[in-house]
């Protein structure tokens, strides 16, 4: 049995007890039954299910079919790249993708605070930056990412944003060390690492979609004329 078919019926099975907690599967000897399948082929489908988190089992309470958290997404895209199956280009260039339309969405839906909260972002990463303290940069920088993702509230990029957190962490840190190291700041004492997230918002706040996909693009280009080769 297909595992889609096996959810489809053990939905048909379960009892909805609220959003929090999820649908509520009946004991597994009833389940086995009523699916007229052997234990050991239940246990097994059951078994894939908590692996993916989908299932969540509690003693004395039930098991419950439930949305997973982003843990099998990181796990997935961090296993796909140790054994080679997806390469680091091949993420720089989905997240390219993923990010500028992440950008065009948010501008589309962004509020008044949400922008704020993103002006803020890149407020705390300049301010960072100058005083040396480049933890916070950093983790403004990917905070700043992350909000847009938060903004286009859409759960299916907020699972691929998940999956490649770690790397988008890691790709954010490293190009931030070196462009400390050869870029010059401006008058200011702005580095353009820093300050071409403004442009990001900027264009989210006039709520022009083209505007802000340009932007983050120009965002990713800023690497290339460092010299950053794209798998970082």
């Amino acid at each position: 049995m297909r595992l889609e078919d096996f959810v489809e019926r053990l939905l048909a099975l379960s009892s909805e007890e609220g959003e929090m907690r999820g649908a509520r599967l009946p004991p597994e000897r009833e389940l086995g039954e009523r699916l007229q399948i052997s234990r050991g082929a239940l246990r097994e489908q059951l078994s894939i299910l908590d692996g993916l988190g989908f299932l969540e089992r509690t003693q004395g309470r039930g098991s419950y079919l439930h949305m997973p958290n982003d843990e099998f997404v990181r796990t997935f895209f961090t296993v796909s790249r140790q054994v080679g199956y997806i390469d680091d280009d091949k993420y720089a260039e989905a997240r390219m993708m993923i990010e500028e339309t992440v950008a065009a969405g948010a501008a589309e839906r962004a509020s008044d605070e949400q922008i704020a909260a993103l002006r803020e972002l890149v407020d705390t990463m300049i301010a960072s930056t100058r005083a040396g303290d480049y933890d916070a940069a950093l983790e403004a920088d990917v905070r700043f990412h992350s909000e847009l993702t938060d903004i286009i509230d859409n759960p299916i990029f907020r699972f691929l944003e998940a999956g490649l957190s770690h790397v988008l962490h890691e790709t954010i840190q490293y190009r931030r060390q070196l462009a400390i190291e050869v870029e010059e700041p401006d008058a200011d004492g702005i580095r353009k690492t820093d300050k071409v997230h403004y442009t990001i918002v900027d264009a989210i706040a006039a709520h022009d979609p083209d505007r802000a996909r340009q932007a983050m693009r120009e965002h990713f280009e800023d690497w290339r004329r460092l010299g950053f080769p794209d798998s970082h």
